[in-house]
């Protein structure tokens, strides 16, 4: 039985062009970031001190603060920043040859920029679910379950990347190829959310203008 619920509520948000790239990329930029975080923390033990880890940890458990100040954000300029992020993330492969400490700093502060980000569109679900067939608590429950899968898939790529001892410069090449077509299909999020949410602001505004003219008249 939860077998064939799972089956249902794909078989919806696939109907759906726009959820099934928002869970796609989901899973994407998941994946990249748990193949590569083993990596870093390997790093993190080698070069950073202890008190420097902290910090970025106390940072990243801040978004419950930082949430309401992005409460009235559109939802698509918070993709806009993801997609940057991205962006940065790709361009910081390239320190680690030049400074494996650097790349570590530059990759810490990007995970955990990230991390707040995608806190931060969490909250704005409702805003993307406005108009879909898909119920929000069907919805959300995929996306746990698509953060689980990426996680896991992430997890036992790193497993075997490390077991054959895949150079890292080799990682980054795959990593980026990924990276980039996250940062596409973000892009096309991003025209959607765009699109969609201009839609309905002069909707709205019209149907202000209507209920005034209906008042003086």
């Amino acid at each position: 039985m939860p077998i064939t619920n799972y089956k249902n509520m794909f078989n919806e948000i696939c109907q759906s062009k726009f959820l099934k790239i928002q869970v796609i990329v989901l899973y994407i930029i998941t994946y990249i970031d748990w193949v590569i975080l083993p990596f870093v923390t390997k790093l993190e033990g080698t070069y950073l001190p202890v008190y420097m880890i902290s910090i970025y940890m106390l940072i990243g458990a801040l978004d419950g603060f930082i949430q309401p100040l992005f409460k009235h954000t559109k939802i698509y300029n918070i993709y806009l920043f993801a997609i940057m992020l991205d962006i940065v993330q790709i361009m910081s492969y390239m320190f680690y040859q030049w400074s494996a400490v650097v790349f570590t700093y530059v990759i810490l502060s990007i995970f955990t920029i990230q991390g707040i980000t995608f806190e931060i569109v969490r909250i704005h679900t409702v805003d993307f679910m406005q108009g879909e067939s898909v119920e929000l608590k069907d919805y959300l429950m995929i996306r746990s379950f698509i953060i689980s899968l990426s996680i896991l898939c992430g997890g036992l790529s790193a497993i075997l990347f490390d077991y054959f001892g895949m150079d890292l410069k080799w990682l980054f090449y795959y990593l980026s190829f990924l990276g980039v077509i996250g940062i596409v299909l973000q892009f096309i999020l991003y025209k959607k959310f765009k699109k969609r949410i201009q839609i309905s602001e002069v909707e709205i505004q019209k149907d202000r203008r209507e209920i005034f003219e209906k008042i003086r008249g």
